[in-house]
């Protein structure tokens, strides 16, 4: 059961944190600019993990197994950084630009999974989609 529940608690705890940062950010720094310290401390905590946790595993020999998908995971996550931050700067609070942007992303993966990875779009997850849909509405609504 543990195995099953950590990595989810542990995406909740750094997403609350990376939300935290986002809307943290200084005001004057280019976020492209504080996006280099990020990946560098990044970098080198994901190096250091790696070789705490695989005493005898080689990151060269890791490499060598390389596709594409982390140059676009790359990719993909700068654009996830700098839209949020930049979400923040534009004056969306911490409570809804989240919650916003989750809805819409259930929306997308609903479909994206059904495209790509063939998976049912089962009458549950088109109410799911509603739902998405009215609770964006809601919290708008002013």
């Amino acid at each position: 059961m543990f195995s099953y529940i950590w990595p989810i608690a542990l995406a909740v705890l750094s997403n609350v944190f990376y939300h935290i940062c986002a809307r943290s950010m200084p005001e004057g720094i280019n976020p492209l600019a504080s996006l280099t310290v990020t990946y560098l401390v990044g970098a080198v905590a994901s190096g250091i993990l790696f070789c705490v946790l695989h005493k005898d595993a080689s990151l060269i020999r890791e490499y060598s197994k390389l596709n594409w998908v982390p140059f676009v995971f790359g990719l993909t996550l700068v654009g996830l950084e700098v839209g949020f931050i930049y979400a923040y700067k534009a004056g969306w609070q911490i409570s809804t630009a989240a919650i916003a942007q989750s809805a819409f992303l259930a929306v997308a993966l609903a479909f994206t999974g059904l495209l790509l990875y063939h998976e049912s779009l089962t009458i549950n997850k088109v109410l799911g989609i509603f739902i998405c849909l009215i609770g964006l509405g809601l919290i708008n609504y002013k």
